[in-house]
């Protein structure tokens, strides 16, 4: 039996309809075996007194873990610091990268020699900034301490790492060094994107630089500023791997931020209470994202 016109039709558009989905599922699968199972392990797992040091004793506690976060003065110390982290580590991040994406925007000779380089401190593994920083700052014979030394600025050498005060500032300083790049790039991508007949018709009325500034550049690249600074907000929230390799947490935990603290308990074989602290600050970073979404889109609408 032939079919008819109409049915084949309909054939060939429920295949259309199909394809696409088939296309997608294998991505999704992955997806779904990598973010989501772990997640939903890691809060199974946060109701669970779940220590591998010792197995025999696993089991459901309910809440208790989550009670014993918000009586925990080391989360609460962690909390702050990994405030004070972001705010100054992704704000200098932002405002030495538009900085260097503007120079990056000019003509001069050499800038694409100067834009490859610029890229070095982002592209470098995390692990190996955490170990270069961590010679720099040595105490012994950090390279730091030797040009301050030469420049008669201190006369012996600081153990910037291995003191209090001194520690917390230092790794923020590394991690703002790493991330300057990112920003620069990506607001070097919009700057392109902004109408040079804008900063015409500006000269033109007479405007002045910063008048250019903040009424052309800044509207123009407001989206690009909003998407950059909430991905930099949470990888700078869940980085571990620059503070682990320079401190590990210390000393006396002033460099703990909140990731580092839950990845020191999973490194101890706490699961349960590691997990519980990752899901505090999952809540945490969605608190902050959702009404700075909302913000994003509220301006986009305007």
């Amino acid at each position: 039996m032939i079919p008819k016109p109409k049915e084949v039709r309909s054939l060939h558009e429920r295949k259309a309809g199909i394809w696409p989905y088939l296309l997608v599922a294998p991505a999704l699968l992955i997806v779904v075996a990598v973010v989501f199972i772990p997640v939903l392990n890691a809060i199974l797992m946060s109701f669970q007194s779940y220590d591998l040091r010792r197995p025999s004793d696993i089991a459901f506690i309910g809440f208790n873990n989550y009670i014993a976060v918000f009586k925990d003065t080391l989360f609460w110390q962690s909390v702050l610091r990994t405030v004070i982290w972001v705010v100054f580590g992704v704000g200098f991040q932002f405002v030495f990268g538009f900085c260097l994406a503007l120079l990056l925007n000019k003509n001069f000779k050499g800038r694409g020699l100067v834009r490859s380089v610029s890229l070095i401190p982002w592209v470098t593994p995390g692990v190996l900034i955490g170990l270069m920083w961590r010679w720099i700052y040595d105490g012994s014979y950090g390279v730091l301490n030797d040009l301050l030394m030469k420049m008669h600025i201190i006369e012996d050498p600081i153990p910037f790492l291995a003191r209090q005060g001194t520690s917390f500032p230092a790794v923020i300083v590394t991690i703002i060094w790493q991330g300057i790049p990112f920003f620069a790039i990506m607001l070097l991508a919009g700057l392109q994107g902004v109408p040079h007949e804008l900063y015409e018709a500006a000269d033109i009325d007479g405007a002045n630089v910063f008048s250019k500034f903040f009424h052309i550049t800044v509207p123009c690249l407001r989206n690009t500023i909003y998407v950059t600074t909430l991905l930099r907000i949470i990888w700078v929230a869940n980085s571990v791997d620059v503070i682990y390799n320079m401190t590990g947490g210390g000393p006396a935990y002033a460099t703990q931020t909140l990731s580092v603290y839950v990845f020191n308990k999973a490194n101890a074989l706490n699961l349960g209470y590691s997990s519980t602290m990752s899901i505090m600050l999952t809540l945490i970073l969605l608190m902050v994202a959702i009404p700075y979404l909302k913000t994003m889109f509220r301006n986009q609408e305007a």
